[in-house]
């Protein structure tokens, strides 16, 4: 009786084991033979994903303008010049995005000094190849939005001294650069000839064209960064104005803005800003932010003289 049971027992063990192996392997083959449009499916995906491009080539305009000026991109090298500047600036695109949210605070302001003074809205780019729209300074020593060097500022009506830098007044910087270029234009008679020269000088490049014999600056041989400057200036107009088709696709409301903002006229020195602030119901740092042309902790304001603080409402 005992040897039975013993032999019962063995039968179930192994009925179990039976069972077990069987179930293994048919999830397995359930595993390995999808359905054919299940199968099919998922190769395409794989396919797909294989071919799909990492970059995208970008179809560019076949006339381009500058200020209402033709681009000869028919000649090889112009076309792959203008290429290359609006390869590099859609693919850095962390530096595009700010440089569009920033023309949110600025352009208005720029757009509107361009056209008092009779100056192509294309000149609006200038600014943003020359400082992204930043109180940068260069290695040479220029500075502000529009870049201008100390006695280059001086000659176009900006102040510059130990405790006023007008270079990084946005918008008396703005005018200045209006004037220069209306004098520029005044020399060439060519709106792409002046946007080079904003890089070179008016020296520069008249000297250059008459070395080289040539009037146009697309057949100037030039150095590197004058060479692609106006292309820059190209690429930047291109993709500002076609932004969904570089992958931008900025609302009105994504764009920066300055608030809205209080003028305080000063016609007497102010011996420390920041308890100046702190009497006009503000701080240091908004004197400073708003007011990036008061590079002192004080300002000497000299008989006669007046300057205007903003500061926000």
């Amino acid at each position: 009786m005992k040897k039975k049971h013993i032999y019962n027992l063995y039968f179930l063990v192994a009925l179990q084991f039976v069972i077990i192996g069987f179930l293994f392997y048919q999830s397995k083959e359930e595993k390995t033979q999808l359905p054919a449009s299940e199968g099919e499916a998922a190769t395409l995906r794989a396919g797909e994903a294989r071919s799909k491009p990492r970059v995208k080539i970008f179809d560019l305009p076949d006339k381009p303008e500058f200020a209402g000026e033709k681009v000869p991109v028919e000649q090889p090298d112009v076309f792959e010049r203008f290429e290359r500047e609006v390869y590099v600036n859609a693919y850095w695109e962390s530096n595009a995005l700010l440089m569009l949210k920033r023309s949110g605070k600025y352009f208005p302001f720029i757009e509107k000094t361009l056209e008092e003074n009779g100056i192509p809205d294309d000149f609006k780019y200038v600014a943003i190849i020359e400082s992204g729209l930043l109180n940068v300074t260069s290695p040479a020593g220029a500075k502000g939005f529009w870049q201008f060097m100390r006695g280059t500022a001086g000659d176009f009506g900006l102040e510059v001294n130990r405790y006023v830098d007008e270079r990084y007044h946005f918008e008396k910087a703005t005018i200045a650069a209006c004037k220069y270029i209306r004098a520029a234009y005044g020399k060439f008679g060519n709106w792409t000839s002046v946007a080079a020269s904003y890089n070179l000088g008016m020296a520069g490049i008249a000297r250059r064209k008459n070395q080289q014999l040539s009037p146009d600056y697309y057949n100037l041989y030039l150095n590197e960064e004058t060479s692609r400057y106006i292309f820059r200036i190209l690429a930047m107009k291109e993709i500002f104005e076609n932004q969904a088709k570089y992958g931008f696709e900025l609302q009105k409301e994504d764009l920066y803005s300055l608030p809205p903002l209080r003028e305080i006229e000063v016609t007497e020195s102010i011996d420390n800003l920041a308890a100046w602030a702190v009497e006009h119901k503000s701080n240091y740092k908004e004197v400073k932010i708003y007011n990036p042309w008061l590079i002192n902790t004080k300002l000497n304001v000299r008989k006669g003289r007046k300057y205007v603080i903003k500061l926000p409402m």
